[in-house]
């Protein structure tokens, strides 16, 4: 506890060193999530590192390559004849889902910033466990699509708003280890999902997967219940922004009130003569109006300072509504610094290739080794466990580099210092992936394709895990938007990674593809080629966050100067 304290007072100073800056991350408020004890804080972790499983298990809980997987047959046959449904029909299910669950974590990180976290977990979580339900219940393939949708998006908001809790509660020294940790939870969604929904298709049928999940959702929203909430209003830009909007509107409705007002008392004794021509001159009352407002505006001026307690007054007798919430201008500003269009471009390469080889290897471990579900999951267990120890171990590393830079810096840290510590695993990550596609393309043993599986995820989510700590820090004030944004992004590169991956790798005939590629030109390349193809978009990737690296700070505090010329939104 006193050491962060000991954190939030020198990360505060650090700050303060440029008088300029407003430092919204440390503004005073009641209940400071970040003096909360240990204990607490790991709770709060914990139950939204669990919840944030959901996201992964859905995704995976059915196989998109059904008609290659003998023991996966089973969940999609059954719903091909209870439903009468088309292969086709089930790829679109599996392509919306991936692409709903990236895109809708901006509409939810918009709502957070008014809400609070803990409604949108409880309502998130509420419409997720619904589409699960009602889904089991389906009797129709436009239906189960349907509610495959609602749970793509009920399931986005916890993976976007997690981080932002967690910023909401930790400084930045310390970030990059509860990222970590708290990332390594949904790592295994995908490593687990198969494996959860072959045991439950073969024990029971398709349904059984679906009550699964609306039960382990269910308690999500029990753990919730007594979950505290971290927001702080007072600590959100885009809160802050709304709220001087809201202020200005009213501000300008009591001028012109009180105008008119005063004008009406004017004109009781004002000569009919004059009031006529007042009356015929509208631009005299305007310039009323102006006056009263710059008179308004002194008399504030000359009133003593306020405490600190007494300026956050107003937001107690000002109560924003949905009317306020307005999801684009949020990614607007984020997106237009370059710093961060250029890590988010890195991320979405980076969990692109993580999906792309989940489907590939189904598709390999089955082809080429006769695998069923179940023993494919198993496999795939060593690209999950690889990832979560490099999500903890990356995380921990990330915040050693981060403090070591800050104490060398004078104590006064950068965003981009973190970064530095991405340098190391960028070495292994593109000989990794390059040597997982050709044990594979030569079908060597399983053993070696478990070890590379383990290695690739173990330096691409060390890679990963601190970018999503940058992404966090570099926007303060901001974190839920920043996030949200980052997802939509992986979200739009998972789902073309994981629509292309398969007609470049397979060397079979088109009978064995969804009919939406049996109409493309195809020239496949198989493991080999496809994953030489991805070690050298990791390359471009790892480019990018060096260049985020060295010219970062700059982009982000040239824009930084420019907002504080702007009104803030």
């Amino acid at each position: 506890m006193a050491d962060e304290k000991r954190d939030a007072r020198q990360d505060a100073c650090a700050t303060s060193k440029s008088p300029a800056v407003v430092d919204i991350e440390h503004a005073v408020v009641a209940d400071d999530p970040r003096l909360w004890s240990k204990a607490r804080k790991l709770s709060v972790v914990a139950t939204v590192s669990a919840a944030s499983m959901i996201a992964g298990l859905s995704a995976n809980i059915y196989n998109r390559e059904h008609n290659l997987l003998p023991a996966g047959v089973a969940a999609i046959s059954q719903i091909e004849e209870q439903l009468h449904a088309s292969s086709g029909d089930i790829s679109l299910s599996l392509s919306l889902f991936i692409l709903i669950q990236g895109g809708m974590p901006l509409i939810w990180s918009a709502l957070s910033e008014f809400w609070g976290r803990k409604k949108v977990y409880l309502v998130s979580s509420a419409l997720c466990m619904l589409g699960c339900i009602v889904a089991a219940l389906s009797n129709k393939i436009s239906v189960l699509v349907g509610m495959r949708c609602i749970q793509a998006f009920g399931s986005s908001a916890v993976m976007s708003l997690g981080a932002a809790t967690l910023a909401d509660i930790y400084e930045p020294s310390q970030r990059g280890t509860m990222m970590g940790i708290y990332y390594s939870a949904p790592l295994l969604g995908p490593s687990l999902g198969p494996i959860l929904g072959g045991v439950l298709t073969q024990a029971f049928d398709w349904r059984a997967t679906f009550w699964f999940l609306a039960i382990f959702i269910g308690v999500c929203v029990i753990l919730f219940i007594p979950l505290k909430d971290t927001f702080r209003r007072e600590r959100s830009l885009v809160y802050q922004s709304a709220l001087k909007r809201r202020m200005a509107i009213q501000s300008a409705k009591g001028s012109e009130a009180s105008s008119l007002s005063q004008v009406t008392a004017v004109s009781r004794v004002v000569p009919p003569a004059e009031d006529k021509a007042q009356c015929s001159t509208p631009a005299m009352s305007r310039g009323a109006i102006d006056t009263l407002a710059r008179d308004r505006d002194l008399e504030k001026q000359q009133q003593p300072a306020r405490g600190v307690l007494e300026v956050a007054a107003p937001l107690n007798d000002i109560t924003l509504s949905l009317a306020d919430v307005n999801p684009v201008k949020p990614i607007i500003h984020i997106l237009r610094r370059l710093n961060n269009l250029t890590i988010a471009t890195s991320s979405g390469f980076i969990f692109a290739f993580s999906y792309s080889i989940g489907y590939t290897c189904s598709r390999t471990l089955a082809n080429e080794y006769g695998y069923n579900a179940l023993q494919i999951g198993l496999a795939l267990l060593a690209f999950g466990v690889g990832s979560l120890c490099g999500s903890v171990l990356g995380g921990r590393y990330s915040d050693y580099v981060f403090r070591k830079l800050k104490a060398r810096n004078g104590g006064v840290s950068q965003a981009e210092m973190r970064l530095e510590s991405t340098m190391i695993p960028m070495l292994f990550l593109p000989p990794s992936v390059i040597a997982y596609g050709w044990v594979c393309e030569r079908h060597v043993s399983v053993a070696a394709i478990c070890v590379m599986l383990f290695l690739s995820g173990f330096f691409s989510i060390c890679i990963y895990s601190s970018t999503l700590a940058y992404i966090v820090d570099a926007n303060t004030g901001r974190s839920s938007s920043a996030v949200a944004t980052n997802s939509s992004f992986r979200g739009f590169f998972a789902f073309v990674a994981a629509e292309v991956a398969v007609p470049l790798q397979v060397r079979a005939d088109s009978s064995t593809l969804p009919s939406f590629f049996e109409r493309m030109p195809r020239t496949p390349i198989g493991d080999g080629g496809l994953y030489s193809l991805w070690a050298g978009l990791m390359i471009l990737s790892e480019l990018l966050i060096l260049l985020v690296w060295w010219k970062g700070g700059a982009w982000r505090q040239r824009w930084e100067l420019k907002e504080r010329g702007l009104t803030q939104g």
